[in-house]
């Protein structure tokens, strides 16, 4: 599933939704553990990628909490606390990246929007209280089958279950973010039509490259 995804800037993030990230500074690109902007119903919030981050996990445990499967989020005690008490979050981010092996081989597909423009995709949050006394913020990404999706179904190996993450459509942000019932909150989980979804090949490149937002 997705771990990595181009983050937005922060004029990106004024203009498209409405949130101001202060003196905050985020890599233009994510991967587990990184900071990254993340809007909440009470605003935006610089937050580690990854519910569990690593520096809370036990001494030789290495989980990925980078995303969450939606059949399981009730259920699961990595998500289940978060989910029922109604902490949602999007994720602004200009692309996110799969891998396509449609050639033999596994080739980094950058997915976004037809049009080019942001999105937002659906996630939780919850809080950390770190070492030195201060709270910290982690986020994961909802994830859903993409098994019929034109798109999305092209992604990961042969014989996987194929999934992909929610983007929630603009106006449906402020209701995302407001939902306090699980079970409501689960008719915004919806696969993104794969006519305004667009994917192009990159050259994959080492984590911690990119600009600084």
């Amino acid at each position: 599933m997705c771990v990595n995804f181009l983050t937005i800037a922060s004029g990106q993030l004024r203009e498209h939704f409405g949130a101001d990230p202060g003196s905050a500074q985020w890599l233009a690109e994510a991967w587990q553990d990184y900071l990254a902007p993340i809007l909440t119903r009470d605003g935006v919030r610089l937050a580690s990628y990854g519910f569990l981050p690593k520096r809370h996990q036990p001494d030789g445990v290495r989980l990925s909490t980078t995303n969450a499967r939606a059949e399981t989020l009730g259920q699961l005690r990595t998500y289940r606390d978060a989910w029922r008490h109604g902490q949602l979050c999007l994720v602004p981010m200009r692309a996110f990246f799969e891998p396509s092996y449609e050639s033999g081989r596994a080739v980094r597909m950058r997915i976004g929007l037809a049009d080019g423009a942001p999105f937002a995709v659906a996630g939780l949050w919850r809080e950390w209280q770190e070492a030195d006394g201060s709270i910290s913020t982690a986020f994961t990404q909802i994830t859903i089958n993409a098994d019929p999706h034109p798109l999305m179904r092209r992604m990961h190996k042969p014989g996987d279950e194929k999934r992909m993450l929610v983007i929630v459509s603009p106006a449906d942000y402020d209701a995302w973010l407001n939902c306090r019932d699980p079970e409501a909150a689960r008719a915004f989980l919806q696969a993104w039509p794969a006519e305004q979804m667009t994917a192009t090949p990159e050259a994959p490149h080492p984590p911690r490259q990119g600009a600084l937002f």
